[in-house]
This record gives C-alpha cells, structure tokens and sequence, in this order.
C-alpha cells in the first residue's frame, strides 16, 4: 500500500476495530504497545478514540495482529457484544482473555452474517416474539418446564424426540456455528450464546468432550438461554440451572419420558432411549432422579456403574461428525451460494476487510490456496 493509503487508514481510523482486534489476538495493550513500539497510553488513546496511530504505524499494527490495513477503516457495520451479554455454560473454566477473544469471535461472526445476508437472503428467526435482538416479555412462560413446553407446541414438534437440533435452530434462522480449532480459546469454550444481534448466536464446542449426546443437551441448554433469559446477565449459576431444566423438558419431555423410563435402573433400557431419545446414559438417570423415579442414592450408584461401563469400552463414543443433522451448515452452505452466484469468498472477504484466510477461518474450511513469498534478491 501506499504512503497515502496509510494516512487515510489513519485519518479514519476505527478504535473499536483495534480494540476487537486486539482481544481477538489475546494481546494486552502493553504487549501491543511493545510490539509497535509506542507506549500502552498510546494504545489506550487510540483505543478511546482520543487519537489516532500515525500513518507509519498501521502497517506495524496490521501485522502484530494479523490484519489487513485497511480491516482498521470505519464505516463497516459493526456492533460491540458486552461480555455480560454472552452467556457462557462454563464461566468458571474461562479466563477474562478468554472470554474477550471469545466476544470478539462473536462480534466478527455478527459481521460475516450481515455481509451474507446482503447477497443471501437466510431463513426469518422463528423464536416467538423475537425482534431487533431481544424476545418481547411475556411471549413465552418464565419458567424454564412451562417455557420448553410452549416452544415444542409453537414449533409443533409433537411429543417425540427432536431427531436433529441444530438442524432445528437454523431452520429458525439461528445461527450456530462450532468454533473452529484455529480459534484456540475460543474453540475451549464449552458453549455460549447471545441475543445482542439482529439474529440470535450459539457458538459449539468439540474441544472437551466430541460426544453427540452432550453436545445436543449443550445447544438445547444455549436455546433455553435465548429464551428465557434475554433481559438477563451472563454468569449466573441460577439462569445456567433453568437452562439445564429448560433442555431437559425440551428433549425429553416429562409426560412423553417418564412412562419409559425403567422403575429400577436398566442400563439395556437406558441405552435403547438413549439411542431413540438422542440423550445420554447420565442425563436420563438424572431425568429419572428428576421425575421421581430414582433416589438420589440410586443415581449416585448408577453413575459409578455408567463410569465402569464407559472404562470398559462397552459405550462406545459417538462423534458429532457421525452425525451430519447435527452439524451446523446453514451459513457455509449461504456462502457456498453467494459463490454460485458471482460473490467469490476473495470479494466478500474484501467486503469485510478481511484476509481471505481469516474469513475460511470463521467458517472453519482450510484455505488452500497457495502461500506466495517475494524472494529477496
């Protein structure tokens, strides 16, 4: 780029586009500051909006944090995602950074969605009373039970098994993705979700436990988020416990469950529900404990004897890759029509600023294209 290039870049510099590119690269504003060389107050004040870096600087600021230059322009859409409106499953086994990088993954996420959706028109959301980012009080119960309930009766599912879920919630124009390896900590996340955007997020993990069974009880849970809790602060021990009900009733619905259960713990039962309901071994024994089947003594037995089975291989593992209902394609497959349709993944990188390896990033495909370096003479 040229010199003048770099002092428009700086004349219009966007601070919220260093601030989120900066928690994206897990970066301190003393590490940055070290990296450009200027001080962690001049990071802050750029930062702040107060200034902005020189123009010989943004070519120093778009390596450290794996930009391109002009990524730092304003004028893009873009909205900030406050920590405390993502809610995060495992809060305790997150860091701050973690969660920084994890809310700036989000707030990018956010942005490729706007650019698809201005070549690719998505499905409308299709939860009740959601509108411009949140769900109007009062459009489902409050309680969790009641609250799972009155959503199977809106999304007419019947009392049976829900066969896929993530199929389900982007049938509804929820977007969930699973954070790609490559995005590290995000990527060890349990789970968490939002509904700060025009549409609602749920963001997947594989990385603790590739197992179908919890990985559909962890997109029920995060659905029970957007739903109950839109008025509420992420981190609340209380709204992860309705969520937990809330997935609970919406999976396996007390009526519908409780008359199949075993009155006395039968793992050759428990594994044929397992296998009809799509829940695991565990939660159906907590969901018998739940209803009243089971003691607490009981499940406490039975989940000692659920660990030796599982030590023994005689349940075997089930990989969410096994499984392609369960794997979200609504927006790659929205990108892969732009493409059809004359809107290369290079010009809609371009659209967003973007390294065309970042955007491949965010739908997690691996960019093949070839790696080029000027040999220097």
């Amino acid at each position: 780029m040229s010199p003048d290039s770099y002092a428009l870049i700086s004349r219009t510099f966007d601070k919220d586009r260093l601030r989120q590119a900066r928690e994206f690269a897990m970066l301190t504003k003393q590490a940055l500051a070290g990296a450009i060389g200027v001080s962690a107050a001049a990071v802050s004040q750029y930062e702040s909006g107060s200034s902005s870096p020189r123009p010989d600087l943004i070519p120093a600021l778009a390596k450290c944090l794996n930009v391109r230059p002009e990524f730092f322009t304003s004028g893009r859409p873009q909205m900030q995602l406050p920590v405390n409106e993502a809610f995060f499953r495992s809060l305790r086994a997150t860091t701050a950074k973690q969660r920084l990088k994890a809310t700036s993954y989000t707030e990018q996420l956010w942005e490729l969605v706007e650019a698809v959706e201005t070549h690719v028109q998505l499905p409308d959301v299709g939860l009740p009373g959601f509108a411009g980012g949140e769900i109007t009080p009062g459009s489902l119960p409050a309680d969790p039970v009641a609250a799972a309930q009155a959503l199977r009766r809106a999304w007419q599912l019947g009392h049976g098994p829900v066969s896929h879920v993530v199929r389900l919630l982007e049938s509804k124009g929820i977007i969930v993705v699973i954070a790609p390896e490559s995005t590290d900590e995000v990527a060890r996340i349990d789970a968490f979700s939002t509904l700060c955007f025009a549409r609602p997020l749920v963001i997947l993990s594989l990385d603790r436990a590739d197992d179908i069974y919890r990985y559909r009880f962890t997109a029920a849970h995060e659905l029970g988020h957007l739903v109950l809790h839109g008025g509420a602060l992420g981190g609340d021990t209380v709204i992860e416990r309705e969520a937990d009900r809330f997935a609970a009733e919406f999976l396996t619905p007390n009526l519908s469950i409780r008359p199949l259960l075993p009155a006395r713990v039968d793992f050759r039962r428990l594994l044929d529900l397992n296998a009809e309901w799509g829940i695991s071994v565990q939660s159906l024994i907590y969901r018998g404990r739940e209803v009243g089947l089971y003691s607490e003594a009981t499940a406490r037995r039975a989940y000692i004897r659920l660990n030796q089975l599982r030590s023994q291989g005689l349940i075997p593992s089930h990989p969410v890759s096994n499984y392609p209902g369960e794997v979200p394609s609504m927006l790659r497959q929205a990108v892969e029509l732009a493409d059809a349709n004359g809107v290369s993944t290079s010009a809609l990188a371009k659209q967003l600023a973007w390294k065309h390896a970042h955007l491949c990033q965010m739908l997690g495909v691996t960019d093949r294209r070839p790696l080029l370096e000027i040999v220097p003479k």
